[in-house]
């Protein structure tokens, strides 16, 4: 075998032309520094700042992508794959035309899809001007009681039409009104923060508080229900420093309770907010809002600060309230996927254990809650755990607020006792059926909470009844349907919004959700093959999106056999 020897002198090297990696451009640098002005630079205020490039561009072009890397002393790949993961952020490549300066947004899941979305979509496609105005088809805006929603820019239109829809896009209605909510000069004159005012200044215990909180047995109200009191006690349990992280990214279709609460009486979330915080012993406070929630984002911006300029003592300081925002990413629902997104990445659910109340926001012990968990904890310190447990049916105890979509009368947040059952709430709190339609069945939980039809309509709603029928109530997102509408077909339209609202992380979760999606789409089901791609998603996901994710087809499957 020949041997070849090269001298090193005969290696000639290529030197780069140019700087090395992405050049930045200076205008774009100076459009960045300018949106950016005084804001720090750190991390996890990513996707803050990225959202100051969408808002004022309407898109995110390669140089303000590369400039902010520069600023943010980040690397060009690290900012693409965390604008790239969020729906409502444009990324344009260079040589990519730009999306029209304004976008329609069409919600057209469950109850929107029952209202006619689908017409009110190809009517906007089919009259809007295009190169204007583009029409995007999109997954829940919690709005689900005035369905159909179409938002244009930030401004959701309530019962769209294609003519009203038109005219705030040439009127230029973009921005989200703000609704008439209780201000603080209104909360305190009806002892609003005396409570917060006695832990601050410990007049009241937080041991006291506590207990209160493990004898009202509140569970958590974002769906997983676990109790509130003993959530407290045991981040408590973990040395500091502690951190709060309250999720008000509900994106489950069907839900819309928390914007109903935030748009009415602010303060009282506010305030409860602040006594688990401070009961915990938690250093800051991280409030995560859903990019849809326009209108709640402007009062909590307000409100927080004015909480802030006159706090409720003189003596003792509030903890820092960051109020960060979401950028239209379902799986940010998932407590862990809501941590990462605060910290300014993508919305990839954590493996557990470790649990957020050991390591969790920036790798300290975490408080997570729901807002609406949050919401009760004035009421229940005040009057007593005795006043929660008070109310309840059928062997149950507690309130619920349900969000009730679809074809009842009267559809909205009804608070009733928990335990209260379908056929109970759609005549004593909907007002019955719509005219024409007749009961055929419900979703109990939103769209991952499964099906069931009225035959099953008389089980109490709470926590774990739902459990033995494949379903659970998970935050108390009803969607209502009649027999004008087809199970059949809202479980496709509920697997389709899981499909486009998978993170990807993992393979079971991923492509399950698409190859059941064009399963379920075949005039007959395949229910053996459904049946085991089920079982391997339910079994294999990371985290429960993928495991809720066959609820509506085995519901379907099982107790509408008539339609498979």
């Amino acid at each position: 075998m020949a041997v070849i020897t090269i001298n090193p002198d005969q290696i000639t090297k290529k030197k780069r032309k140019g700087p090395k990696g992405h050049a930045v451009d200076l205008t774009a640098l100076d459009d960045v520094q300018s949106l950016l002005a005084d804001e720090s630079r750190q991390r996890d205020l990513l996707i803050e700042h990225l959202h100051k490039i969408q808002d004022q561009y309407q898109h995110i072009s390669s140089k303000h992508l590369v400039a902010l890397a520069h600023e943010m002393k980040l690397s060009p790949a690290e900012v693409f794959e965390v604008a790239s993961f969020y729906h409502h952020f444009d990324v344009v490549k260079e040589g990519q035309t730009p999306p029209p300066p304004l976008t329609v947004r069409v919600c057209e899941f469950l109850s929107c899809s029952m209202a006619g979305s689908n017409d009110l979509i190809d009517a906007l496609e089919s009259g809007l001007n295009t190169d204007q105005v583009r029409v995007q088809k999109v997954p829940c805006v919690g709005r689900c009681q005035h369905a159909p929603i179409a938002v244009v820019g930030q401004n959701p239109i309530d019962h769209a039409t294609p003519e009203v829809v038109t005219t705030a896009v040439n009127n230029n209605e973009i921005k989200a009104d703000v609704t008439d909510y209780i201000s603080m000069q209104q909360y305190r004159s009806d002892n609003g923060y005396q409570t917060l005012k006695g832990v601050l200044e410990n007049t009241i215990s937080t041991e006291s508080v506590i207990k209160k909180m493990e004898d009202s047995g509140l569970r958590g109200l974002g769906g997983a229900g676990f109790p509130a009191g003993r959530k407290w006690r045991i981040v408590k349990s973990f040395n500091g420093p502690r951190l709060m992280a309250v999720n008000i990214d509900e994106g489950e279709p069907g839900t819309f309770k928390d914007r109903h609460y935030l748009e009415s009486d602010p303060h009282r979330f506010l305030e409860g907010m602040l006594i688990a915080a401070l009961c915990v012993g938690c250093d800051e406070i991280y409030i995560y809002l859903r990019d849809e929630y326009a209108g709640c984002r402007e009062i909590l911006t307000q409100e927080i600060a004015n909480l802030q300029n006159n706090p409720p003592s003189d003596k003792y300081r509030l903890p820092p309230i960051h109020l960060r925002r979401g950028a239209g990413a379902y799986i940010c629902g998932e407590e862990s996927a809501m941590v990462e997104s605060i910290e300014g990445k993508r919305g990839m659910p954590r493996l557990r254990p470790p649990f957020l109340a050991e390591v969790g926001l920036f790798g300290r012990p975490t408080l997570e809650h729901n807002m609406e968990s949050v919401y009760w904890v004035r009421d229940i310190v005040e009057k007593g755990p005795e006043w929660f447990t008070s109310h309840g049916r059928h062997e149950r105890k507690g309130l619920r607020s349900f969000s009730i979509s679809g074809r009842v009368n009267k559809p909205g947040v009804h608070l009733a006792p928990a335990g209260t059952t379908m056929r109970e709430l759609i005549e004593e709190f909907c007002g019955g059926m719509q005219e024409g339609h007749e009961f055929y069945g419900y979703f109990p939980g939103g769209a991952s909470g499964g099906i069931l039809p009225e035959s099953m309509a008389d089980i109490p709603m709470d926590f774990d009844t739902l459990n033995e029928h494949g379903c659970f109530i998970g935050s108390a997102a009803i969607v209502v349907f009649s027999n004008q509408d087809s199970a059949k077909k809202l479980a496709i339209n509920a697997m389709k919004f899981f499909e486009e609202e998978s993170c990807g992380q993992c393979t079971p979760c991923r492509v399950g959700t698409a190859k059941a999606a064009v399963l379920m789409e075949q005039e007959n089901w395949d229910t053996g093959l459904l049946e085991e791609l089920s079982s391997v998603m339910v079994d294999a996901s990371i985290c429960g999106l993928g495991q809720a994710a066959p609820n509506p087809l085995r519901c379907a499957i099982k107790y509408f056999p008539q339609e498979i």
